[in-house]
Parts: structure tokens; C-alpha cells; sequence
């Protein structure tokens, strides 16, 4: 069931979903806007949407650029870079006010998508290019964001986990690029690179608010050039799913570190399209989402052998991790701990206070989907990718009823598949 009040519609490429409705006095506006995750274009990919905030053909220059976005009342632009599956993914939001709240015979809703759609379709350029003086400016800027990775070295863990559980696949990538190929990026071919994105792309335009579908539709048709008639919008293209090897691939890794990073990786048949989803949601509550898990507890609180413990699930591509931060030497102690919390998952060793109290918290996530229009947003979208829609209540439901034995039989689904162990120098 798709969730409700969602309003659908197409125009040329871009897919378009309004939610009609009064409860906000701002319209939430996302474009997501999706490609292929691959190796030789996710660096431009993730630069793009750098660049093309720094001004667009009406606005040419950067504080032209942000001073429009006060003149419509403090409208707030973003954007993000991710991946999901086998995609990477640049999403564009903007937060504008009704202007029914305000003194204006501006038309807010118009205005802003008008702005959104230039700042996408008809960026600031220089002898038909990009200015090169904002492409080295944001080049560094993504430069600066993946050394930081780097530096964090519980974001360095956890992406090197995951290097290592997807070697070979695009999923290895990070989705801000590769160092090395940012300085191959310039004026004229990131802009060549654009250019292809924007033809192929799979577009998604989101608006929740005051507003109905025609509205939309008509305003996306006047001031977005490529939705024009005759294109067919891209569709997403998900990977197969498959379980771990159960015989982990044990990685350790030496740098200068004086804390040790424990990740366990996890493969899973069950994905968000998987009749189990809610079943796997409770898995990982259980195990290491809230402070009230096993992780939590018996890791880090009673053997006092973590700094801090916990799991997350990643159901668009089928996956779970554990991260820790532990003394170096506590390596086998902590793992062994580790490996008695996940049999006890699978041999359905859950108390009720455990089971209820995952529940409830889960209950609440999932109640605050429909207080934001950007979760409700979020949610449907992640509903498109997996190619299946769920309805918020019934999902709810369903982790309401979720007994311990259903949680154990996903806990049997979830597979070791790597151990990666950031260590200290000279420890190894």
C-alpha cells in the first residue's frame, strides 16, 4: 500500500509526488536525483551538486544566489550525496514558506521550485563551462570532506568494513568520489559529466504542503527544462541480494590509533521489499539500536569493554553492521561477547523487556515519519527504490506484533561475513 495521500504524475523524466495537505506552513520540496553507482563517475557525480549550488543562470554569483534565497523568505536550500544499492544518489531539498502566512503576492511555491529548477537545469557558466573558480573552490571542499573520513577514524572503520564486505562491487565506493580522481576534475570536464548525469538520471521531484498535483505539474513543466515531453522516466535497478559466507574474511588493519575500531559485518537475504522487513527492524533494535540492547548492555556496560557498541541495518541493500571502539588489547574478549549476544539472537534468547521495549522505541521512529514532511517524504522514496510502498501503521502494526520466535528466524538470516579491526601500531 502506498502511503497515503501521495499524488502521482509525470512530466517527461521527472517523476513527480505531491502530498496535498494543511498540517505544515511550509512546503517540503526533495529532487532526488539517481544514477548508477559506478567507479568512473562517482566523483564527478558527487562534485555537481557543489558546484551548482554557487549560483545559476539568473543568479550567477554566489551571494546573488544565496541573497535570492532570502528574498523568498528565508527559503532554506540543501543537498546531500549518497548511496543506496546499486545507486548513487544527489538530493536536493528546499524549505519555503506558504505564502498564505506571509504578506506577499509572490507566488512562493512557484518561485522556489522556479529556483530549484535553474539551479539544476541552467547552472552559472563562463564560455559555455563551468566557472572554474567555483569548481576549484568546491573540488577542495570535497577534498577536505573525504580526508575527514580519514581523521575520524570510527568513520574510517566503518568504511573500510565496508570496503572489505563489498570488494568488487560499486558498494565499495564512497559516495563523495575518490581523492585521486578529484584533481583530473576541471571546469570543462565536469561539466561534460553533468551534462551525460542530467540526460540519464532518474528524477524524483517530492512537494508536501498547501498544493495539489496540477499545480506541481504545471510549474515543473514551465521552469524545468528537461521535462519536456517524450522521455520516459529512468527507473532504479536493484542488485540481487545474497547471505554472507558465515566463515567471516577477518581484516586487521595497523595505523596509529591508541583506541581500537571493532566492525562486524553482516549479509542478509531479507531487504525492504522482504515480507521480514519488520521482523529484521526488530532484530537490530534488539541487538544493538538503543541503549537498552545487548550490544549496549553487555558490551559496553557490564564487561566495561567498549567505549561504545552498537548495530545498524541497511535494508535497500541487505546488510547489517556492528561498530565498537575497544581497548586494543581487549580484541578476543570483546569479540567473544559479541559472538554470545549474536548466538543469543538466533537461538531466540530475547527477554520481554528487551522485545517491548525495542517495540516501543521502533513505534516511535516510526510515529515521527508522519510528523515531518521530510520523513514522510524519505520514507515513500525509500518505498520507490526497494519497489515497494509501505503504509507507517502497518508497519507499526507489524512490529507490535512481532513475537521473539520471528525475531530469532531473521537473526538466522543474518550471516558473518567480515571482521575488520582497526589496531594501534606495534600491537599486531
Amino acid at each position: 500500500m502506498s502511503t497515503p495521500g501521495f499524488e502521482r504524475a509525470a512530466e517527461g523524466r521527472i517523476r513527480i509526488h505531491v502530498l496535498p495537505t494543511k498540517r505544515f506552513k511550509t512546503f517540503a520540496v526533495s529532487l532526488y536525483a539517481g544514477a548508477p553507482l559506478r567507479e568512473e563517475t562517482v566523483t564527478p557525480i558527487a562534485l555537481t551538486p557543489f558546484v551548482l549550488r554557487r549560483g545559476n543562470a539568473s543568479y550567477p554569483e554566489t551571494i546573488l544566489f544565496r541573497e535570492r534565497l532570502e528574498e523568498l523568505y528565508g527559503a532554506g536550500f540543501g543537498f546531500d550525496v549518497y548511496k543506496r544499492d546499486e545507486s548513487q544518489i544527489v538530493q536536493f531539498r528546499m524549505d519555503t514558506i506558504n505564502d498564505a502566512f506571509v504578506s506577499t503576492d509572490e507566488p512562493l511555491l512557484e518561485n522556489s521550485l522556479a529556483f530549484l529548477g535553474q539551479t539544476l537545469t541552467r547552472p552559472a557558466l563562463e564560455n559555455g563551462v563551468f566557472k572554474t573558480k567555483f569548481v576549484d573552490a568546491e573540488r577542495d571542499n570535497v577534498r577536505k570532506k573525504l580526508d575527514a573520513v580519514i581523521n575520524n577514524k570510527v568513520r574510517y572503520a566503518g568504511a573500510r568494513c565496508l570496503e572489505e564486505m563489498f570488494a568488487g562491487e560499486a558498494y565499495r565506493l564512497n559516495a563523495l568520489g575518490k581523492r585521486e580522481a578529484l584533481e583530473e576534475l576541471n571546469a570543462s570536464a565536469l561539466h561534460e559529466s553533468y551534462r551525460k548525469w542530467l540526460s540519464e538520471a532518474a528524477l524524483d521531484l517530492y512537494v508536501v504542503g498547501d498544493t495539489t498535483l496540477d499545480e506541481v505539474r504545471g510549474i515543473v513543466h514551465k521552469h524545468f527544462d528537461i521535462a519536456g515531453p517524450g522521455n520516459e522516466p529512468h527507473e532504479y535497478k536493484r542488485s540481487g541480494k545474497n547471505e554472507g559466507v558465515g566463515n567471516p574474511h577477518i581484516v586487521k588493519e595497523t595505523m596509529d590509533v591508541s583506541q581500537g575500531k571493532l566492525n562486524i559485518g553482516f549479509k542478509t537475504s531479507i531487504d525492504y521489499a522482504d515480507d521480514r522487513y519488520a521482523a529484521a527492524l526488530v532484530y537490530n533494535g534488539v541487538l544493538g539500536g538503543y541503549p537498552h540492547s545487548k550490544l549496549f548492555q553487555n558490551v559496553r556496560e557490564k564487561a566495561s569493554l567498549a567505549y561504545y557498541a552498537s548495530s545498524q541495518y541497511e535494508p535497500h541493500k541487505a546488510f547489517a553492521t556492528i561498530q565498537s571502539g575497544i581497548e586494543i588489547g581487549n580484541y578476543d574478549r570483546a569479540l567473544d561477547i559479541i559472538r554470545v549476544q549474536l548466538d543469543a539472537m538466533q537461538a531466540g534468547d530475547i527477554t520481554e523487556t528487551e522485545l517491548g521495549q525495542t517495540k516501543a522505541m521502533l513505534g516511535n521512529d516510526l510515529r515521527e515519519v508522519r510528523d515531518s514532511a521530510f520523513q514522510m517524504i524519505h520514507h515513500d522514496f525509500g518505498g520507490r527504490l526497494s519497489g515497494r510502498s509501505r503504509d507507517v501503521s502497518e508497519l507499526i502494526e507489524q512490529v507490535e506484533r512481532m513475537t521473539k520466535e520471528q525475531v530469532a528466524e531473521a537473526a538466522r538470516n543474518f550471516r558473518l561475513d567480515t571482521i575488520y579491526f582497526l589496531t594501534g601500531k606495534g600491537e599486531e
